[in-house]
């Protein structure tokens, strides 16, 4: 293919949650439309590499396991890529391989290829320290000089980019996050939905089993606000697994919480809920929540990121309560039993997350990222050779 891009994709994991899921999702349709695209793998031996989209996953295999230390790992396997092979763009799927990326500009220097970042996380973070959000202040703004795009995916988003790491205008773009093909969005439109349940609400929740998704908020709340018959479903795995448990039983609800653990889909526990309930501290734009719109399920969220309110649209399609807020949740899960809603509209919402749409503008980034490249190259080259003739030979 003419003009095909070679885009390299660092991934630490298969088996985390979103962020990995999005980014392979978008390679596999970057690869579909004729460019080459390769997977740096931090982890060998990953689990889930069967069920994977059929990529090229490039990996460095390793004798002990490396889950402890990915990033130094995951900067390895990187730059023993990028010295052994031609790159036209990074892409970084997430904020957390901004520091990967910016490991490669400092081990190659002038010879690193342009870098895309993907903010996925909320980039005001009030649950940190105030020693360490200055710290992390300083280091959101090395990341709006190193990289070449910073990519948010709401207009709000963008324009905390702006404010925190003080990238012009012309180095932030704007790209919806790329959730749901065009397939799946008409398949959870048009999913059979189990009649109410006359005995409880069902309620679902999904995202990696880690403090950030504040579990333990989200139980207090159930135990305080469900009725003997509710339910409350926690698809996703990770480390807070067995505090979740513990905290569950502590509070009497063991009997009426499930834990579905990793699943490839959530679409089924979606056809079986009434309501979509999100407890985190902090994200950036949360897919679940989009998927969730997709599928007609009234959603009950904090305001865990300045787009959360583009979903919600003003309690239009769900409602929002304040981060951390135990009673506001509890408060809301007894709302948004009788929320009517707007299915149509939360429709539309999904809509503007189709994955193909996302990336074809990918695409066009990413190229007009490589011709800016090539022209600050022939630029440098030009001023060498300027610099290399005498002064008569220059004013001929």
């Amino acid at each position: 293919m003419k003009d095909a891009l070679r885009i390299v994709v660092p991934i630490h994991s298969l088996d985390p949650g979103g962020v990995e899921r999005v980014a392979l999702g978008l390679a596999a349709q970057w690869q579909q439309a004729g460019h080459a695209v390769t997977i740096v793998l931090g982890r060998s031996g990953c689990s889930h590499l069967a069920s994977a989209p059929a990529l090229d996953y490039w990996q460095i295999p390793s004798r002990v396991p490396t889950a402890s230390w990915e990033t130094p790992w995951m900067v390895h396997c990187l730059y023993s890529y990028l010295i052994a092979h031609r790159a036209d763009v990074v892409f970084l799927p997430g904020n957390t391989y901004a520091v990967v990326g910016a490991a490669m500009k400092l081990l190659l220097g002038d010879h690193a290829p342009p870098m895309t970042l993907k903010v996925s996380n909320a980039l005001h973070r009030p649950d940190m320290p105030a020693f360490v959000r200055r710290g992390y202040g300083i280091w959101l703004r090395a990341q709006g000089r190193l990289f070449d795009r910073l990519v948010g995916l709401s207009e709000p988003m963008a324009r905390e980019i702006r404010e925190t790491t003080g990238a012009e205008a012309a180095r932030v773009d704007v790209i919806a996050n790329p959730i749901l093909t065009r397939a799946r969005l008409r398949a959870l439109a048009r999913s059979e939905r189990r009649p109410d349940s006359v005995w409880g609400t069902r309620y679902l929740t999904a995202g990696r089993l880690v403090p950030q998704k504040n579990h333990a908020m989200l139980l207090r709340a159930f135990a305080h606000a469900a009725r003997p018959s509710d339910s409350l479903t926690i698809a996703g795995e990770g480390p807070e697994r067995g505090a979740i448990e513990r905290l569950a039983a502590e509070l009497g609800i063991a009997d009426r919480v499930r834990l579905a653990g990793h699943l490839a889909s959530i679409d089924p526990l979606m056809a079986e809920a009434d309501a979509f309930v999100l407890s985190s501290d902090y994200e950036g734009l949360p897919g679940v929540i989009v998927e969730a719109l997709a599928a007609g399920l009234p959603v009950l969220s904090t305001d865990c990121c300045v787009s959360m309110d583009c979903l919600v649209e003003g309690g239009r399609t769900g409602l929002l309560v304040p981060r951390g807020d135990e009673q506001a949740f509890a408060d809301g899960l007894a709302r948004i039993r009788d929320f009517a809603g707007d299915p149509q509209r939360a429709h539309d919402i999904a809509a503007r997350y189709e994955v193909e749409e996302a990336a074809r503008r990918y695409l066009d980034m990413m190229a007009q990222v490589r011709r800016e490249r090539e022209n600050q190259r022939r630029h440098r080259l030009g001023l060498s050779a300027w610099a290399t003739h005498s002064p008569w030979q220059r004013s001929l």
